[in-house]
């Protein structure tokens, strides 16, 4: 689906779900990055149509789905990135900054509620897909080993995760000293 005509969205989760008989995991991996050194508008609002009003709108129905049913899991693929700002894509890193603080306020909804919904922020550094743009890029991932780990951290219903694993030193290090970036 395109998750930046959100007047849509809530009608196909709800299509899907009785389709396939129910929903006890809902993954939301849409999202779009693009350079933006002249800070075009019209560049920034499509990330942000994408990565805030699609993401917002599919993790607002996911969660009251699961709240109604009893129990649910909502993951999200955000990034390493939304941990700091960004010079050549900053609406990229803004929206995925986004992206991890609803979801920091989703999991305080479902600790305050008391809620069965388990709630994994999935943090990826490089991954060798089509979005990776840039140069001077380290560390980038295959896809099947950044597949792996994402699998595995579902699974366990992490609350966390880095992909791969030592990008969690990077965030280390970004909270602890961000004028090194």
């Amino acid at each position: 689906m395109d998750v930046q005509q959100t007047d849509k969205i809530e009608q196909i989760c709800e299509d899907l779900s009785q389709i396939i008989g129910g929903l006890d995991l809902m993954i939301i991996s849409a999202g779009i990055g693009h350079l933006n050194k002249n800070l075009d508008f019209e560049i920034s609002h499509d990330v942000v149509k994408t990565n805030v009003g699609g993401f917002t709108c599919v993790a607002n129905w996911s969660m009251n789905y699961f709240q109604k049913q009893g129990y649910g899991h909502l993951a999200n693929i955000s990034s390493i990135a939304g941990l700091l700002g960004n010079g050549i894509a900053p609406s990229y890193n803004a929206t995925k900054a986004y992206q991890i603080n609803y979801f920091n306020g989703l999991r305080k909804k479902v600790k305050k509620l008391k809620l069965r919904i388990a709630l994994t922020d999935i943090r990826p550094g490089f991954v060798d897909t089509t979005i990776l743009k840039g140069n001077g890029l380290f560390w980038i991932a295959p896809v099947d080993k950044a597949a792996k780990q994402i699998y595995a951290a579902i699974r366990k219903k992490k609350k966390r995760v880095y992909v791969t694993k030592r990008w969690a030193l990077i965030a280390l290090i970004i909270r602890l000293k961000p004028s090194l970036f």
